[in-house]
């Protein structure tokens, strides 16, 4: 069920990406190993230099496997892991307690209704907080107050509604609802005493408190803004879109603003097969059906809006694609849809800072075989110059990732085992594809670059890899970690060294170490830390920690780290039969690699965020679709969580904090 409603059964469909990039097994280059860029120092001294906003540019860790903490290096983890479970609860580690902040349906906007079941309206709807949600962001209001984005990546509708059956015959007011409730929701919470407790503020004006939706007005800006290729006949001047759509992982920049990207938007159109023949490519190439009109399960978005149906509007699903910047302090803004950022199926949007203080951007494009991407303006931030800050993600460069190991290809057999010198490692490139109004892929423009970054990519010859999602960068060693999900479509001919697993069902963590740990530069050193699964399975890695003491886990999604730089990886989609969940794992010192669960959700659900708060007294977590299970439905429901009893499930954030106020992990 998640697999249909969510990104349109993707895995059942041919893999959009047919290019011929080699894989990198083929073209093995011994030159830069990363235990080598450790010794020059890549990472040297751990300091702790932690920013609010992760955009400082820190020093960096020993990241040494299976080294002493000889630098004084602690993690703070001292928590009993949780047993993997199939319960219908949220169950966190002993000497903690959890609670739902916001549900589905609560009411966001001061007049918004009381949520009723059974009597949904899209009017309603568009003032309650939305369904599913994924990522989450919190910006302080003072000690005790904040804003909390939450974004609503996708509706199912099977469980939304009694009666349910497909798009074609549902009730026009159920789309409507569906439109509604995507998109995200900003809502003010406050701290509940003096503890890692916090709450929705229900009473007064809430003046930040705002829903953004799938009709929301929003406007494009940066290199593709205005181009030929973003018009319709609604937008003749390419300037002005309406709503987002399956808004996944996202990020906050420096200047306090919201990003957020849409993710499997391809699903929700039609009429594929009638755009004109010279489109056609690009659309297969994002996953789009061109040879029927209405793909099975499809949600019929278009008998409510026109727009939906490409065989009318071709040109509409190009609008859609971005990442869209929201300013959470000022509720009458328009949204804006950055152009230069790229179009694909976006996952994350984490800022930094480079060396000399331009603001960067790291992207997944969660999609098999699809790359990892980032961005670097052309000027710099300028610390409360907003006006100034404001268009810095207008102008810069593209840039798209490759990957090259350093063990000789017969040590990559798809088995899992590790090559050799010990380690899946090597080194990596950013490869420019396009700056301002200029192209670096033959036989593109800019603009073509920018709507059609996938293509762009294919053409430099990217890495393909195992659906990068979530990309952070750590606030203590300054390294990049990215989320690769899994992707049971590689075959032995297709293993390279930082994909090294045939039909990965369980993913792996990524560790780039860029060179001279500068955001902005263009070469990196790469290592895998983490190669998910059993531990008892032989082709899972733990970064050398005893593996009879570590938690198992699959399918990593999200990643965050708490001020002692400790990587803590949230799961969707465990493939070891267990509910998914949340999990801390040091990557300094003697405990690097000592995976151990903090928490599960609860049946059916996945874990989205995570978000510790900069006290490290809370950690947020959105609990997706609970009770997501095929065959469950609002009379036959296979969860009652948040509510219990009898109760239909409903997507949450929760928070999770210490009886006795110690800090999240320890």
């Amino acid at each position: 069920m998640t697999c249909r409603f969510r990104c349109g059964d993707a895995c059942a469909h041919e893999v959009p990406n047919t290019s011929d990039n080699p894989y990198f097994g083929d073209i093995l280059s011994g030159t830069f190993s990363r235990r080598g860029a450790l010794r020059a120092g890549a990472l040297g001294t751990l300091v702790a230099t932690v920013g609010v906003t992760g955009a400082a540019v820190p020093a960096a860790a020993d990241s040494g496997r299976g080294s002493s903490s000889g630098h004084g290096y602690r993690d703070g983890l001292g928590f009993t892991p949780v047993a993997p479970n199939s319960a219908d609860a949220l169950t966190v580690a002993a000497g903690y307690v959890s609670s739902v902040v916001v549900r589905w349906g609560d009411p966001v906007l001061p007049d918004a209704p009381t949520f009723d079941f059974d009597r949904q309206t899209a009017a309603a709807q568009a003032k309650q907080f939305g369904y599913n949600c994924d990522f989450v962001t919190f910006f302080p209001l003072g000690r005790d107050r904040g804003l909390l984005w939450v974004n609503h990546e996708y509706t199912d509708e099977n469980l939304m509604f009694r009666g349910w059956t497909t798009g074609d015959t549902a009730p026009l007011e159920q789309i409507k609802i569906g439109l509604a409730a995507h998109g995200g929701s900003i809502v003010e919470v406050e701290r509940v005493g003096h503890s890692g407790q916090w709450k929705l503020v229900t009473r007064g004006r809430r003046r930040y408190n705002r829903r953004i939706t799938a009709q929301t007005r929003m406007a494009f800006s940066g290199p593709a803004a205005g181009s030929a290729l973003l018009t319709t006949a609604a937008d003749r001047r390419g300037t002005t879109v309406y709503g987002t759509l399956n808004n996944c992982a996202g990020g906050t920049t420096p200047w306090q603003t919201v990003l957020t990207g849409e993710e499997n938007w391809n699903q929700y159109f039609v009429g594929g097969n009638g755009v004109p023949e010279a489109q056609k490519t690009y659309l297969t190439r994002y996953g789009i059906s061109t040879t029927t009109a209405i793909p099975s399960g499809n949600r019929r978005f278009d008998r409510v809006e026109e727009r939906f149906d490409l065989a009318k509007h071709p040109q509409e699903i190009n609008r859609f694609g971005w990442i869209v910047e929201v300013d959470p302090f000022d509720p009458d803004s328009t949204p804006v849809k950055r152009t230069a950022l790229g179009r694909f199926a976006h996952e994350a949007a984490t800022t930094t800072l480079t060396r000399d203080g331009r603001v960067a951007v790291y992207m997944g494009d969660d999609g098999r075989f699809e790359y990892i991407y980032k961005f670097v303006s052309k000027d710099r931030y300028i610390p409360g110059f907003d006006r100034h800050n404001r268009d810095l993600l207008d102008e810069g460069t593209l840039y798209v990732a490759t990957f090259t190991g350093d063990s000789p290809a017969a040590e990559i057999d798809g088995s899992g085992t590790l090559p050799k010198d010990g380690a899946f490692d090597g080194a990596g490139t950013w490869i420019p594809l396009v700056s301002g109004d200029k192209s670096f892929v033959p036989g593109m423009t800019a603009q073509e670059v920018l709507v059609y970054t996938r293509v762009a990519a294919d053409k430099v010859g990217a890495t393909k890899m195992d659906r990068p999602e979530d990309i952070e960068r750590n606030p203590v060693n300054g390294a990049v970690y990215v989320a690769l999900t899994n992707n049971t479509n590689r075959t032995a001919a297709q293993v390279d060294e930082v994909n090294p697993r045939t039909a990965n069902r369980h993913g792996h963590i990524l560790e780039i170490v860029e060179r001279k740990n500068d955001a902005g530069a263009t070469s990196f050193g790469w290592s895998l830390p983490l190669v998910c699964g059993d531990p008892a399975d032989p082709s899972t890695y733990f970064g050398g920690y005893d593996k009879t003491k570590v938690s198992p886990i699959s399918c990593p999604d999200n990643v965050t780290f708490d001020a002692q730089g400790n990587l803590w990886i949230s799961t969707d989609g465990n493939a070891l039969g267990k509910n998914d969940g949340l999990f801390a794992m040091p990557l300094a010192g003697s405990e690097r690699g000592h995976v151990r669960q903090f928490l599960t959700v609860p049946f059916g659900a996945e874990t989205c965020g995570p978000l510790i708060t900069g006290d490290q007294l809370s950690v947020f977590v959105a609990v997706q679709h609970p009770g997501e299970i095929t065959g469950a439905t609002p009379d036959n429901p296979s969860s009652h969580w948040p509510d219990g009893g009898a109760a239909q499930p409903r997507p949450s954030v929760a928070v999770a904090w210490h009886k006795q106020g110690k800090k999240i992990g320890s």
